[in-house]
């Protein structure tokens, strides 16, 4: 008999002692698409992959999806889809991103779960977490609703089917969180040790009082589930003598789950699930809880062992991998417990690390001061868009907190005929296509007020860091939407606040300037969405119609010019935001002078009449060849700021100077390659008596060789993959490649080609 497996002998058809194992993944990463583009920009620190998402999706979520199962010989024997045994949570947020960036690994992930319903009796391994991680006990009462209930139907929309548990972020909860997710509909919820006070068994008829356990100091059997009891007077408006179940994990094994090497085989992890095993109990729960990430991209290679012992090593000890609401349906719970108010699972002092200087996720000897002002600025600001939303709205929406509830349904899909049958849903009255553009600026509003309390912008050590500066885009936002709606400019009362929150890095010094120099930089207006389209379609043919990050764009006319080094683009489009149906309709007219330098112009088109005159005149201008000429002509049509090469999206800016560059290069290459034809004999002398070549022939002679090394070896690349694909390959780059050989050591030349070692 297996090593930790308990004698079992049936008694009604059941074995007298039953062991049950459910390991929960809370996969989660912080939102990082910039606000005014709804996409997320390059992000260095995550090289080779563009950003974060990315990196942690090839570490993390494909490989969980299709984890590989080896024999003890190394080979491949089945791919394991872990959603179909992990319980798991994924932020909405998050899954949005998957869902847009690689829909078979989002499929996989649904159907584990439709898998994981079918062997469970019905029961899912999907649960639901708050929409975008707010610390819910530091939220108001609307919010709070709204988390919620975005997150039921973010979750309803993906599984198909109702949420049964959630997910809060950090854990943390207090018993109005719990009494708005009875109201809302939930069974059950899952914390750490460490968040509960006392535990009894249920009263019945026959002990009608039994006796409390103090289990405050994390002493809490995780084997069993809980019932905890609401009290009355918690929010008595969302009803009375309600409950909910609660699972508490186990903390050492997840810890080392985490922190220790428990992951390193399945082995490791099977056998230290047996020491938890509890031989004096019939039915027994081991819970587990960690982060998703855990799996793959903090533990290398963990989604194996994962897949391993929950397919292979668990079930061979006679255990069922299950689920929480599947245990629950066999074995509801016969004990109850009361929380501490208040609290998270990353916390030692409540829920102080999203409001306080307490000392968690600090290090290096850096204070976190910032983070109270950062909350008490995000507080007021919340309060005064929740003002004009509510004024606003009012003649706006029939009912305008419902309307925001409703509002997942548009951030999920946001197709015209989605968001248009929104709208007749909600409004107050048929609203004029001006009206329609402020519901949504209303509505976006709101949504940017939410997304500025994702936890993740105080859970490390400095403000400054991208996650705190991600909520205080959101934050920007929201002010920008409030000035279009109201006219109302709130940035400097929050300036004036955020500044009492201390940076931990001198060149920022207080929260204002980490805005200033971090945040406002982010900001993207119009205007730059157009400058942008003009400089690009210089390098760009754009058809009629174009999707620019969030913006769509039609284009009506587009002329284009060169003469010379000198080239010259000219048209109108129409911008239009799909997130708030703002739209602009913009005359551009810009000047590339060669290299790095880029004159554009925009213009408000008035009358098409205007515009063909406004054409005649730019293109005449143009026609004379002369770039001052041009110049002026722009700056008295196209008065107003003029932009650049800068004022590009940071990574279409540096693809634009890739394309330059390579423009650049061409020439050079061309040129030293002319250099080192005519020189060729020179350096033959040079060889044949022994003496140093000059560094300038040197050069040009690398160069020109390497490149027709590089080209050589394209060409051999393409015969090589021809010769496998069964056609005729023209070996007569090998031949190419052992002349240049030959050539190189004439003239004792060693170039560096580095893209021949990829």
């Amino acid at each position: 008999m297996p090593s930790g497996t308990n004698p079992t002998s049936e008694e009604n058809g059941r074995p007298a002692h039953q062991v049950y194992v459910t390991l929960h993944g809370h996969f989660y990463q912080p939102p990082r698409e910039n606000p005014y583009l709804e996409a997320i920009e390059r992000q260095d620190s995550a090289a080779p992959c563009h950003d974060w998402n990315e990196r942690i999706y090839h570490e993390c979520y494909r490989p969980n999806a299709f984890a590989r199962v080896f024999n003890d010989r190394g080979a491949v024997v089945d791919i394991v889809n872990n959603f179909e045994y992990l319980s798991f949570n994924i932020g909405p947020t998050l899954f949005s991103w998957l869902e847009q960036y690689d829909p078979v690994v989002y499929q996989r992930i649904l159907e584990g779960d439709r898998r994981s319903c079918a062997r469970l009796n019905g029961h899912g391994n999907a649960i639901a977490q708050v929409y975008n991680h707010i610390i819910m006990p530091l939220a108001n009462l609307r919010d709070r609703l709204t988390q919620v209930r975005w997150a039921k139907a973010d979750f309803r929309r993906r599984f198909g089917r109702e949420p049964e548990g959630i997910w809060l972020a950090e854990t943390a909860v207090d018993y109005e969180t719990l009494a708005i997710l009875v109201a809302e509909g939930f069974r059950f919820t899952i914390l750490a040790p460490s968040q509960v006070q006392r535990c009894r068994p249920v009263p019945t008829p026959a002990d009608t009082n039994p006796a409390w356990h103090e289990v405050g100091g994390g002493q809490v059997d995780p084997n069993r589930p809980y019932r905890c009891r609401i009290p009355d007077a918690i929010l008595p408006e969302l009803g009375q003598g309600r409950s909910i179940d609660i699972f508490v994990y186990d903390g050492p094994i997840s810890r080392d789950m985490g922190f220790g090497d428990v992951l390193a085989s399945a082995h490791h992890l099977v056998g230290r699930l047996a020491l938890a095993v509890r031989a004096d109990w019939p039915v027994q729960l081991i819970p587990l809880a960690t982060d998703g990430e855990t799996f793959g991209h903090h533990k290398r290679g963990a989604e194996k062992t994962l897949a391993y012992a929950l397919t292979r090593e668990i079930p061979q000890r006679g255990w069922q991998v299950t689920n929480f609401a599947h245990y629950l349906s066999l074995h509801p719970p016969t004990w109850e417990l009361e929380i501490k108010p208040g609290t998270a699972w990353s916390c030692a002092h409540g829920v102080d690390r999203w409001q306080a200087d307490c000392g968690c996720g600090g290090g290096g000897g850096w204070h976190q001061k910032w983070r109270k002002p950062l909350r008490e600025s995000l507080n007021w600001l919340r309060d005064q868009v929740a003002d004009i939303y509510e004024q606003r709205g009012a003649d706006l929406f029939r009912q305008p907190w419902a309307a925001r509830d409703a509002y997942i349904t548009v951030i999920q899909d946001r197709r015209p005929a989605v968001v248009q049958a929104f709208l007749e849903a909600h409004q107050h009255h048929p609203l004029s296509a001006t009206e329609q553009v402020e519901a949504l600026q209303l509505l976006e509003m709101q949504r940017h007020a939410l997304l500025m309390f994702t936890s993740c912008g105080w859970f490390f050590e400095e403000l400054s860091r991208p996650e705190g500066v991600q909520i205080l885009r959101y934050a920007a936002r929201a002010m920008e939407l409030a000035v279009e709606v109201a006219g109302l400019n709130l940035e400097p009362a929050f300036l004036s606040q955020l500044g009492l929150a201390p940076s931990n890095v001198e060149q920022f010094g207080n929260g204002d300037q980490v805005y200033e120099q971090l945040v406002r930089p982010a900001q993207v207006s119009f205007e730059q969405v157009a400058a942008h389209y003009a400089i690009r379609s210089l390098f760009t043919t754009f058809p009629r119609q174009e999707q620019l990050y969030c913006y769509a764009i039609d284009q009506e006319d587009a002329q284009l010019r060169r003469l010379g080094a000198l080239s010259f683009a000219l048209g109108v489009i129409r911008l239009t935001s799909t997130i708030t149906w703002e739209s602009r309709h913009l005359i551009f007219a810009v000047l590339h002078l060669g290299g790095w330098d880029f004159h554009c112009g925009l213009k408000d088109i008035r009358s098409r009449r205007g515009y063909v005159q406004l054409k005649e005149r730019l293109l005449h201008a143009f026609s004379e060849g002369s770039a001052a000429r041009t110049t002026l002509a722009m700056g008295q049509l196209l008065p107003g700021r003029s932009f650049g090469l800068g004022d590009l999206f940071p990574e279409e800016r540096h693809q634009t100077m890739r394309v330059l560059a390579q423009e650049t290069l061409t020439r050079l290459d061309q040129l030293y390659s002319q250099v080192y034809r005519e020189n060729y004999g020179v350096l033959l002398a040079f060889q044949r008596d022994g003496l140093a070549v000059p560094r300038e022939l040197q050069v040009a002679a690398e160069i020109a060789l390497g490149q027709r090394v590089m080209t050589a070896l394209r060409g051999l690349e393409l015969d090589t993959r021809a010769h496998m694909e069964g056609r005729p390959a023209a070996w007569v780059q090998l031949a190419e490649l052992e002349s240049l050989m030959a050539e190189m050591e004439q003239v004792g030349c060693r170039p560096a080609v580095p893209e021949a070692t990829r």
